[in-house]
């Protein structure tokens, strides 16, 4: 799994016109890429991780002050750029493997005690954010 982690002061992301996931406070945008040998245990652990993550104002963390996280599918995080100019999409595991895995991700972090927003699988996204900071990561699991 693969994610990029944002500290925000809102976010939302919109489908054909429809909100289907926003937070109006401070929290954690999370967009996350599967590949092929994921797992849910290695999702709850990523999960975890993330909302421990020490990066919110005076170095607490989501799970510290109960900060909301939208959560949206990013296949293109496992994209291959290193030949030519197209990308690959061949390490992105495919949607009957990963969405059930961003939905166990999801189910994590609502286990864990997380308010998830979450964006709509498979679909085109138009996602908002104000990043603070910036604090921008990279994380793979």
């Amino acid at each position: 799994m693969r994610a990029v982690v944002q500290r925000v002061s809102r976010a939302s992301v919109t489908v054909e016109g429809e909100v289907v996931g926003a937070i109006e406070e401070p929290g954690l945008v999370v967009l996350l890429g599967v590949t092929h040998d994921d797992t849910e245990e290695k999702a709850a652990a990523f999960a975890s991780k993330i909302w421990t993550l020490r990066i919110l104002h005076g170095e607490r963390s989501a799970a510290d002050e109960q900060a909301p996280v939208l959560a949206i599918s990013q296949f293109t995080l496992y994209a291959d750029t290193r030949k030519g100019r197209r990308p690959s999409w061949n390490n992105a595991a495919p949607g009957p493997v990963s969405e059930p895995l961003y939905d166990a991700f999801c189910s994590a972090l609502e286990a864990l005690g997380a308010k998830v927003e979450r964006g709509r699988f498979g679909a085109h996204m138009d996602v908002a954010l104000v990043n603070d900071g910036p604090v921008t990561l990279i994380l793979d699991a």
